[in-house]
């Protein structure tokens, strides 16, 4: 995998063969980042990525300057990896929190401009993920939650659904926090 833009634009990032890991594909996450690009000015944006993995997403945000991101996830391999990686390329912006993403959601109290979401697509829970955020106020006004998930799952009937993308196999939806008028 590598940091397609920003201050560590064209990193390549090896992660351990033995993660219980699926990477968004460089062109997946190439298309994702074009588009949250045309929401979001990064600089401004603090983010929360869930199911972190790798921490491909993370390590993406904070090269493209966003002050504060987030990573959760329950592997300790996974959460040790991406502390590792945060620490040799001294990312300072990045916390690395090992829960149960689930439980962090329910308990968290903080809020979020962006929010990604890449469970397993094994996982039966997208539509509590989805509710979850929501129920529990993680957006700001005017901010986004994006949800990686297989070509099975289709949110159109959602109330804050705003779209879906396919890239390949990788399927994105995003969801938005509407601002109150």
């Amino acid at each position: 995998m590598r940091i397609i833009r920003g201050r560590y634009q064209r990193r390549q990032i090896i992660a351990p063969t033995n993660l219980p890991v699926r990477p968004t594909t460089d062109m997946a996450k190439e298309s994702l980042f074009n588009i949250i690009d045309n929401y979001f000015d990064l600089e401004e944006t603090e983010a929360l990525d869930l199911f972190a993995g790798t921490g491909n997403i993370s390590y993406e945000l904070v090269s493209r300057g966003c002050p504060k991101v987030v990573a959760v996830d329950q592997d300790f391999g996974c959460v040790r990896f991406i502390r590792e990686t945060a620490n040799k390329l001294n990312m300072k912006e990045l916390l690395v929190i090992r829960a149960d993403a689930f439980r962090f959601i329910e308990k968290n109290k903080a809020q979020y401009d962006l929010i990604f979401a890449d469970p397993p697509y094994d996982c039966k829970q997208y539509e509590d993920i989805v509710q979850l955020v929501f129920d529990n106020n993680l957006l700001r006004e005017g901010g986004m939650f994006i949800l990686e998930h297989d070509k099975y799952q289709h949110f159109d009937e959602h109330p804050h659904f705003m779209e879906q993308r396919h890239y390949g196999k990788v399927n994105f939806s995003f969801f938005a926090q509407t601002i109150e008028e």
